[in-house]
């Protein structure tokens, strides 16, 4: 085995996740296959790699299926209560749990919006998440779990989709987020969106702040060197291309923040196993330099790899202090 390809293993190793099993995965895709044509409730895994987040509702979330375009609605629990097409869909969540507008549970609520990166899931941001809910010291604070298709589509794609689910809240709501990784971009690309196309729900106005963590603000040169072995876009798909041999053009269509936010890094430069494909110091996968953008309030680092940035103990208290000030 040449050690490029050794290197290719180990650096996709780190993006691939570590909250879903492979079973699981073909658990999920088999159970919708055997009761496609039945709209009975059944559980899922809530949606690994293939099922794309467009309305979230307490909980409630009407999802797209990344290669065959039909639609599924999901409870909190992950059972599946509708599927077919968007509107019926809409039409159950509407029945089951209609939106209050303006009530006193989402007027002026704050919602924390969590990204997971490339090749991971929803449940990797759910440390955060439990953090988060447990503090008493904001009520009005609620949580936000973007799930997306992160190998399948653009990130333009994606961003579109969390703009959706952004537009569903109340038009009170403010916003703030945490991305890992591929998800700061995808906000990124969102609020390149909103400044170019209009905002009409005036979403940009009600965004307090964001906490990037493991961003790679200037592209990644792991996904410019690996790109040539046509493996890397076969596994991740546009997005990650996007990050790597796309990132000059692509680049042109994400935007600062506009309001503060604070870049959390990894830096492992102290561990004896290097990553030849990063650039200086780093986490493994994106280099410091890589991370940095301007504008930020600061880039804070802490010796986790980029893969466990979005669990870590310390990492997580300090995203909780950044949030909780702003």
């Amino acid at each position: 085995m040449s050690n490029r390809f050794y290197v290719l293993l180990v650096a996709l190793a780190l993006f691939l996740p570590t909250d879903v099993a492979p079973k699981a995965l073909a658990t999920d895709e088999s159970a919708e296959l055997m009761n496609s044509r039945f709209n009975i409730p059944i559980k899922t895994t809530g949606g690994t790699q293939l099922w794309t987040d467009h309305c979230d509702r307490d909980g409630y979330r009407i999802q797209q299926h990344a290669f065959t375009g039909h639609w599924r609605l999901l409870d909190a629990d992950n059972v599946r209560q509708a599927w077919g097409d968007r509107e019926a869909c809409q039409r159950k969540l509407d029945e089951i749990r209609p939106k209050l507008v303006g009530s006193s549970t989402h007027a002026s609520s704050h919602a924390i919006v969590m990204l997971h990166g490339l090749m991971r899931t929803r449940n990797c941001m759910k440390s955060l998440e439990n953090e988060i809910l447990a503090g008493d010291d904001h009520p009005d604070v609620r949580t936000i779990r973007f799930s997306y298709a992160s190998t399948r589509c653009s990130i333009g794609e994606h961003a579109a989709a969390l703009r959706e689910v952004l537009e569903e809240q109340d038009a009170t709501t403010q916003f703030s987020f945490v991305g890992h990784s591929m998800g700061n971009i995808v906000v990124r690309h969102l609020l390149g969106d909103l400044e170019r196309d209009g905002d009409s729900t005036g979403i940009l106005p009600r965004c307090r702040s964001m906490v990037m963590l493991g961003p790679p603000n200037q592209g990644a040169a792991i996904a410019r060197r690996l790109a040539p072995t046509k493996l890397y876009g076969w596994i991740t798909g546009t997005g990650g291309l996007e990050l790597g041999p796309d990132w000059e053009d692509f680049s042109a269509k994400l935007a600062t923040p506009p309001f503060p936010f604070l870049i959390i890094a990894g830096d492992v430069s102290d561990s004896k196993i290097k990553n030849p494909l990063v650039d200086g110091s780093g986490d493994f996968v994106v280099s410091l330099d890589e991370a940095q953008l301007d504008g930020a309030e600061g880039i804070e680092t802490f010796p986790v790899l980029h893969s466990f940035l979005m669990s870590d103990t310390a990492v997580i208290e300090r995203t909780l202090a950044f949030l909780a000030s702003h």
